[in-house]
């Protein structure tokens, strides 16, 4: 077993900042760099990007469809981002959204956990909108492996609040769904130190307000997507998680990758994010 995702993300934040850049071949940025709608234009693209930003951000995130529609060839690009970026020193989050049920979820966790799987990752994004017990499987292959999760709780999309801000029956606590999340994350990472490896994505251009961070902290990574070119700021950040924020880890793609080609002002987006969050997360 390789250390526990928790210890191996907080080292890496220390070390590299709390920036995540997300490696989305979108196609309308492949055609910005130049390049075609194809695979070769896809392979280009990616390892591009991973060539600029791995070497100097902590986490990187490909979101997994953008190779998926390219078939095969696009899976092995993808397994290509992972391995490389892992070997640049980023820890490499999959942004897959998986959740199901019984042998699927355990199916799917070893695509991306088990280290025996060319797609395996240090953590994947999970769905925990079938129940959270949905995701034992997935847990427990993550404790086995040293993997890490992040399940959605409070999404920046206009949709999320339809679902993760109904509130439960009596029966399961009468709160919010986003809020029973939390809570489930919580107990999950009772006691790990320095932190625990069971995290939540929770939007940095949220209202914020719904979950005491402060005196019910989840003791697990946070992904912020939507920081930058979305809107979200560090003292989002800090407004939405406070004494928790030292745990979040900000999400961006657009803003860096719409720089490239060029490497050395991808690497400079870099710089600044980490830059700006260090100003205010400390």
């Amino acid at each position: 077993m390789t250390a526990p995702f928790g210890e191996r993300f907080a080292a890496a934040l220390a070390e590299r900042g709390q920036f995540c850049v997300g490696i989305d071949p979108h196609a309308g940025l492949l055609h910005e760099w130049g390049l075609d709608d194809t695979v070769e234009g896809l392979e280009k693209f990616a390892l591009t990007a991973v060539e600029a930003v791995a070497p100097y951000c902590s986490v990187v995130k490909p979101q997994s469809a953008f190779y998926e529609r390219f078939g095969s060839r696009g899976i092995a690009v993808l397994e290509r981002v992972i391995a490389e970026s892992r070997a640049a020193g980023a820890l490499v989050l999959l942004d897959v959204k998986r959740g199901d049920i019984g042998s699927t979820s355990q199916a799917y966790a070893e695509a991306y956990l088990d280290p025996a799987s060319p797609l395996a990752s240090d953590a994947i994004t999970t769905s925990p909108y079938l129940g959270f017990g949905s995701l034992v499987p997935f847990i427990e292959v993550a404790r086995i492996n040293g993997a890490g999760l992040f399940v959605l709780a409070a999404t920046s999309n206009k949709e999320g609040p339809e679902v993760q801000e109904a509130v439960t029956s009596d029966d399961f606590g009468g709160r919010t769904v986003a809020s029973a999340m939390l809570d489930h994350l919580r107990e999950l990472n009772r006691g790990a130190q320095p932190v625990g490896s069971f995290g939540a994505v929770v939007g940095a251009t949220i209202d914020g307000g719904f979950y005491d961070f402060a005196s019910s902290p989840i003791n697990g990574p946070i992904l912020a997507p939507g920081y930058g070119e979305q809107g979200g700021t560090a003292a989002d950040i800090v407004r939405i998680f406070g004494a928790s924020a030292h745990n979040v880890v900000a999400s961006s793609s657009r803003g860096v990758l719409r720089l490239g080609p060029d490497a050395v002002a991808m690497r400079g987006a870099v710089d600044r994010a980490n830059d700006e969050l260090r100003s205010l997360l400390g």
